[in-house]
């Protein structure tokens, strides 16, 4: 369940959302530039934003012999293998091929909860783990999820198509029911092409969040998990008698807030963020909780150091 206070019988109000501000403002422009300048120190430090292909080209990374055979390149045998061995053989190489990252935002109705709310951080650290990504000339691609892929931004690259990302991402709102199993099956149906996929959400979707992580790795993509934490996650400031509303599926429930029921809603929430801390390990999953009130920049400063998405 996700829920929010429709009306609250101890007289207690209800805060109404603020204006929509400007989330990619100058600001946030400046400091994607020092967060890719950190990201390449990073780099230079071990991570590399190529990864060698398993096709055979004319790269530099030797890779393996063969056997020469008629009418291939006599530019590519080993003569000194011939001279050791009296055999014709070519040299092969890997191609180094550029990453393809693809960053999925859940954009259903709990991520509209928080202040700010969960999505406009998504938004931000989805808009940063872009730069960064296209910085490294990365090939980056979008998708927003609720009960499966409600829109996409197909794969680009140059650190110029930030503003595409920008335009993707601002009008995304926060609606519909979370899927994540659907979207999962259908962005892997979609999308031939391996490489890192970044999934950015709440996980409230206690039947599909499994589902979804184990899809992607079945077909081949190498899955991160980012799991976005706000603090009104486990302290919501309620009491007394109230009626709440599930923000994805409306079903209305009213109850009395105790301190005892908060605890249990504080344990449940701490359960399920192990849990799929433990599912992430089991599986080999990079896995992040990420505390909306920590900055998007140092969140993505803080996945890059675990290795990130360059290595």
């Amino acid at each position: 369940m996700r829920w929010f206070p429709r009306t609250a019988r101890s007289s207690q109000p209800v805060a109404e959302p603020g204006p929509e501000r400007e989330l990619f403002d100058e600001a946030f422009q400046k400091r994607l530039e020092g967060l890719a300048l950190m990201s390449r120190r990073l780099q230079s430090a071990g991570l590399r934003a190529e990864r060698p292909s398993k096709k055979a080209g004319s790269g530099v990374e030797f890779a393996d012999y063969r056997e020469y055979s008629a009418g291939d390149d006599l530019r590519h045998v080993d003569w000194n293998a011939y001279a050791r061995s009296e055999r014709l053989l070519l040299r092969l190489h890997e191609e180094e091929e550029d990453l393809c990252v693809y960053l999925l935002v859940d954009s259903s109705a709990s991520m509209g909860l928080g202040s700010p709310s969960k999505l406009d951080y998504a938004k931000q650290l989805t808009a940063a783990l872009a730069y960064v990504s296209l910085s490294h000339l990365d090939r980056v691609a979008l998708l927003a999820l609720a009960d499966g892929v409600v829109s996409s931004l197909p794969a680009m690259r140059g650190k110029q198509r930030i503003f595409s990302v920008f335009a993707f991402l601002r009008p995304l709102t926060a609606q519909g029911r979370t899927d994540l199993a659907a979207a999962a099956t259908n962005f892997v149906a979609a999308h031939k092409r391996r490489g890192v996929v970044v999934l950015v959400s709440d996980l409230y979707d206690f039947a599909g969040w499994q589902t979804a992580i184990s899809t992607l790795r079945y077909a081949k993509f190498e899955p991160y998990v980012l799991q976005l934490v706000d603090a009104s996650d486990e302290d919501p400031g309620l009491g007394g008698d109230i009626e709440l509303i599930d923000a994805e599926t409306g079903e209305a429930r009213a109850l009395t807030v105790t301190p005892a029921l908060l605890q249990r809603v504080r344990a449940a929430r701490q359960r399920h963020e192990r849990a799929v801390a433990a599912f992430c390990a089991q599986k080999q999953v990079p896995y992040f909780a990420l505390d909306t009130r920590v900055t998007p920049q140092d969140a993505v400063l803080r996945i890059l150091r675990r290795g990130g998405m360059l290595g």
